[in-house]
């Protein structure tokens, strides 16, 4: 039989925008929340203030990771071109490059030159892209995956402290919104390493950690500037 192998680096790409959508998702509406809740607004402004924060939040991860994610497609092409010429010009250098790598890594100097030789043989590009660029299939940027999973999870994530403005009552919520949003972050964040086969309890505590401090600093923030307007 064989032996069952499980690897999570393929869900890297999408992962890693989907935990950062969903994380500012929560953080940044709950902080925005907790804000105005501070400054004692009514409900309907703290709601409206949440809303438009989760819409505004949501296009602007969607863009952001697009734009970001675009920039590093770029310069992976960018370099996929400048080796495909280096191949059609240079192929005994760069297949003396190639062995080089295979050497450095514990090869033998005549195994590594075969290796190189059958590898450049069955596809010259993807060699080198793999092992002189580090750029593979399964890691390569993909700018409508991380913009649609970031915009998705964080409009997710924000939903959150926002049931929670609506449900609890609104002397409260100042406390309501940061405990329940606490919550919302230690389970996405437990979830997300789990996704990732990483421990569960170490991101749990790092994501809620920096979540309390920033909802702590913009409910100093508000109150300061409730008492002040």
């Amino acid at each position: 039989m064989r032996y069952p192998e499980r690897h999570f680096t393929h869900r890297t790409g999408w992962l890693r925008a989907a935990v950062l959508g969903a994380n500012d998702g929560i953080v940044s509406t709950a902080s925005l929340i907790v804000g105005f809740a501070a400054a004692e607004a009514t409900r309907g402004n703290i709601l409206l203030a949440g809303i438009s924060g989760l819409v505004a939040g949501a296009m602007s991860m969607a863009a952001g990771e697009y734009v970001s994610v675009s920039s590093q497609a770029d310069t992976e092409l960018a370099d996929l071109d400048r080796e495909r010429r280096e191949l059609a010009t240079y192929v005994d250098h760069e297949q003396q490059e190639l062995s080089e790598i295979y050497v450095k890594r514990g090869l033998d100097p005549e195994l590594a030159r075969q290796v190189a030789i059958q590898l450049m043989d069955h596809d010259a590009l993807g060699a080198h892209a793999r092992d002189e660029l580090g750029i593979s299939e399964e890691l390569s940027a993909r700018p409508v995956q991380a913009a649609l999973a970031s915009a998705g999870t964080f409009a997710v994530g924000a939903v959150m402290p926002l049931l929670v403005v609506v449900v609890a009552p609104q002397a409260s919520l100042v406390w309501t919104v940061p405990g329940a949003s606490l919550l919302f972050l230690a389970f996405m964040g437990s979830s997300g390493a789990r996704a990732g086969g990483a421990p569960m309890g170490k991101a749990a505590v790092r994501v809620t950690f920096w979540g309390a401090l920033a909802m702590v600093i913009t409910a100093g923030v508000g109150a300061l500037v409730g008492r002040v307007l």
